[in-house]
């Protein structure tokens, strides 16, 4: 697969086998308390992190070429279409805006339809623009290539390389609650298409994927908390999160470890250890959290 190259799109990207962090020494993943977490310690962390969640979480193009495997149509109905860059009038709602249409981007380019990227590439011009971040973007180059189908590892390289750069910028520019913010429309979008896709179509692999995401949400929370008292954007979007992590309360994710499998790294031999995961969940909770994540991600996408 094309993309297979590249695992990680948008700084922090969506939907892998599991973000492990201290719970990889534990037979079953025990979901912390974000809340609980003093804000000078969340504040400490989140460098640290977003540098977690961007090795860990493989990217909007991953689940869509899940949904290829699985033999899902592409649907223009999972994407923010009513998100207007030219009615995002703070920053907050710029950043969370760039995100979404990122993940957005993604999954169009895994399916090809260039029309539709192109339209969305100059939405988040003008977003990074807004955000005084868009001498990170080469938006002729990023559209040429969504033009030429044959050169989509060349294109996603170049995204990579465009948001990690902005990621990069606004934490030493004391602006690190605009990338939290990215990070947060990416996967917020990228949950979203997951779980509607599930609901169309069901298959247990997907369900298991949206499943380990109990464990990056609460990622996400700790990179949310320090700003949740920052102005009244942060405050609500800090409770959608609460809100989502309400629904995963209850699911239980175990680890069982695997055969150590040797992978060429940078030209070296290196051993890993395997492990897999399983996810109890039922589809009483599947559906809960199709609902909070669908009517949360409309709220924020839906202009006033």
């Amino acid at each position: 697969m094309k993309g297979k190259s590249v695992l990680i799109l948008f700084i922090a990207l969506f939907l892998v086998s599991a973000c492990r962090n201290s719970s990889k020494n534990s037979s079953e993943f025990v979901f912390p308390e974000a809340d609980s977490v003093p804000v000078g310690e969340a504040e400490k962390l989140s460098a640290e992190a977003i540098a977690d969640i961007s090795r860990n979480i493989a990217s909007p193009v991953e689940i869509a070429n899940l949904l290829q495997t699985l033999s899902v149509p592409f649907s223009p109905d999972y994407l923010a279409s009513s998100v207007d860059a030219n009615n995002q009038p703070t920053a907050f709602d710029k950043a969370l805006a760039l995100g979404i249409l990122g993940a957005d981007l993604g999954y169009l380019n895994m399916y090809e339809k260039t029309g539709t990227s192109i339209n969305i590439l100059s939405d988040i011009r003008k977003l990074a623009e807004g955000l005084k971040v868009g001498q990170f973007f080469d938006f002729e180059a990023l559209k040429k290539l969504s033009l030429n189908k044959s050169n989509l590892d060349s294109l996603l390289f170049l995204s990579i390389d465009s948001y990690n750069q902005i990621d990069k910028y606004l934490r030493e520019n004391d602006r690190g609650h605009l990338s939290a913010l990215m990070i947060i429309g990416v996967w917020l979008e990228g949950q979203h298409l997951a779980t509607q896709v599930a609901r169309q179509y069901p298959d247990p692999i997907l369900k298991d994927r949206i499943g380990e995401q109990k464990i990056i949400l609460n990622d996400l929370i700790m990179l949310a908390s320090p700003y949740c008292t920052r102005d009244s954007e942060f405050d609500s979007l800090c409770k959608y999160l609460q809100d989502i992590k309400e629904k995963y309360r209850e699911i239980k994710i175990t680890y069982t470890l695997g055969e150590p499998v040797s992978v060429e790294k940078n030209g070296g031999l290196v051993v890993e250890q395997t492990e897999t995961s399983n996810v109890e969940m039922t589809d009483a909770q599947l559906a809960a959290i199709t609902e909070v994540t669908r009517n949360i991600r409309d709220r924020l996408v839906i202009n006033n």
